[in-house]
């Protein structure tokens, strides 16, 4: 079991049997109700595995909720308000999110909004969600196609991270979660980076090791910086372009890591442009991410779409836009000011290249 210092919570990584999820259950929560929020592919292959290994949790109320980032809304939170309420949850009783990175974000707001906040802790059971998505205490709900208009900053009280729940993942879930450990090598170690990509030349075999190292890139920013006043915002990297992407082509299913693997690339190529990023790096960049992940199509009408959406990015400020660009590889900045000239040339110059999504 392999033990790391987060932001006031317990951060483990290691078989969930193992875990101290059981002694948790036992003393703080003995008398507490618990709910567990799954969607219906956690239902099948991983609720079953938590139920039967720890006692505590057999009279667990159980909320399904649908897959899908599309489903990432407020209509779904307030149903799930109003059946913790019919079940008669209290502000000293505990939810569970058992998921990936939808379930972890949308659990943790729920839980951080009912009554004022109640414990919640996170099993994440994607590669992503492991990753990112229920690390570093950020909440949050989708508007409309916006994503993550709505949230807050809350931890929670324990954060389970089991390998043996990615075995039940496709290859593209893998590919998403991919590309968040790409990001935290582009961000601040460039043999990570490179380390990544070999792995993912191996064909997606699993390496421990490596998803360690990018967790603990991750929660050394967040302890610096848990509120996102300053150097955390670099973890952003790729995700001002990706969250468009995302949001625009939401009902064609492009996963969070994909859109966010097409941002890094067309936010490197702005880093190239202005922001001394080298012609080398940069390709290097492009060759190691488009060979995984392709580019949907857009039409001139799309990327004007995509252009003002956004102006509701939530790094923005001063009625300008804020992204992150890398300096080199491993060296990255944020709160840089990019126009809208600049993103609509990026759009048009990926456009021309017409590579088609696999």
């Amino acid at each position: 079991m392999k033990y790391i210092e987060a932001q006031n919570y317990k951060l483990e990584i290691g078989s969930l049997v193992n875990s101290s999820l059981s002694e948790l259950l036992k003393s703080s929560y003995a008398k507490s109700k618990k709910v567990i929020i799954v969607d219906e592919n956690t239902k099948e292959y991983c609720l079953d595995a938590l139920i039967t290994n720890f006692d505590d949790l057999k009279e667990a109320e159980v909320i399904l909720l649908p897959v899908g980032e599309e489903n990432k809304q407020l209509f779904i939170v307030q149903n799930v308000w109003e059946a913790l309420t019919e079940y008669g949850v209290g502000r000293h009783d505990l939810i569970i999110n058992l998921g990936g990175g939808v379930i972890t974000d949308m659990g943790g707001f729920i839980a951080s909004c009912y009554k004022r906040g109640c414990d919640f802790i996170n099993i994440p059971t994607s590669l992503l969600s492991m990753v990112d998505a229920s690390l570093g205490g950020k909440t949050g709900v989708n508007l409309g196609y916006y994503k993550n208009q709505i949230g807050v900053f809350s931890n929670p009280v324990a954060l389970f991270l089991d390998p043996s729940f990615l075995e039940t993942l496709p290859d593209d879930e893998y590919l998403s979660g991919y590309a968040e450990m790409i990001k935290h090598g582009l961000i601040s170690d460039a043999q990570l980076f490179t380390d990544v990509i070999n792995c993912m030349n191996g064909e997606f075999e699993f390496n421990e090791e490596l998803l360690i190292r990018c967790i603990e890139v991750k929660n050394k920013i967040v302890l610096i910086d848990p509120n996102e006043k300053g150097i955390r915002k670099i973890l952003n990297f790729g995700h001002t372009i990706g969250h468009v992407i995302e949001g625009f082509y939401m009902e064609s299913s492009i996963s969070h890591g994909h859109a966010v693997a097409i941002g890094m690339v067309m936010e490197a190529y702005i880093s190239m442009k202005k922001n001394g990023l080298s012609e080398i790096e940069y390709m290097t960049i492009e060759n190691s991410i488009l060979g995984f992940y392709g580019l949907p199509k857009f039409s001139d009408e799309d990327i004007q779409e995509m252009i003002e959406m956004l102006q509701n990015d939530k790094k923005n400020s001063n009625n300008e836009i804020k992204c992150c660009l890398l300096k080199s590889i491993g060296d990255c900045t944020y709160d840089q000011v990019v126009s809208e000239k600049i993103f609509l040339e990026t759009f048009l110059h990926f456009k021309n290249k017409q590579i088609n999504l696999n």
